[in-house]
């Protein structure tokens, strides 16, 4: 069954707001006296903000509204930084492969776990460029499980074996799995390894280069 969807992640795929965020749990972590390195920031990559907390406190004991009010800080932080983006700051390849996609007739969405997705995709000016969108707001259960890319795929009325996941972290390569996603890997084979194909990233990537190695085109 040839793909006709295409379900993109945000950070590493499209754009690289990674070091906004390390900045942003920086600022929090310093502010609570915690400690907090690059390689602290890694085992953050594609979970949930509320997930990345939990694991930034370390199994530190805080009231729930506690959480709730670093979540906020920390994104407020975040935000000042995305303040900056703009289309510049997409990836090599990604808007290319995003309007080969669109030529072709075929249908694409973005699924992130971030909740700011849709205004970074508006200041990149690639809103128009996706029929769909499922971000923080959309699903209780975030990456690793696939319910996600799930709401993406019923966003566009598509079954997920006709759908195509792109991503850069390990949880978002399980969640593909999980739902019988094909899988696209972004990035080292230690992270990505479990995808069904492996980019080093999007540049220089085509539309019929992903179909032939699915054995679809």
């Amino acid at each position: 069954m040839k793909p006709t969807g295409f379900i993109f992640d945000l950070d590493g795929v499209i754009t690289d707001t990674a070091e906004f965020h390390f900045l942003a749990w920086k600022r929090l972590a310093d502010e609570e006296g915690i400690a907090f390195s690059r390689a602290d920031n890694e085992a953050l990559r594609g979970i949930s903000r509320r997930e990345s907390l939990l694991l930034l406190l370390r199994g530190s004991m805080y009231s729930e509204d506690d959480l709730l009010r670093m979540m906020d800080r920390k994104n407020r932080y975040y935000q000042d930084f995305l303040l900056g983006i703009k289309p510049d700051n997409l990836l090599p390849g990604a808007l290319g492969l995003l309007v080969e996609i669109r030529q072709a007739g075929l249908k694409s969405a973005l699924a992130s776990a971030s909740k700011n997705a849709r205004s970074v995709i508006e200041r990149l000016g690639i809103e128009p460029l996706f029929d769909a969108i499922s971000d923080g707001y959309s699903v209780e259960h975030q990456k690793p499980a696939p319910d996600l890319f799930l709401h993406a795929a019923r966003q566009l009325g598509l079954s997920p074996a006709c759908c195509v996941v792109f991503e850069d972290a390990e949880a978002g390569i399980e969640a593909a799995r999980a739902g019988n996603f094909h899988s696209v890997g972004l990035g080292p084979k230690e992270r990505v390894g479990k995808a069904e194909v492996i980019f080093p990233s999007l540049e220089n990537v085509h539309l019929q280069d992903i179909l032939s190695l699915l054995g679809e085109g």
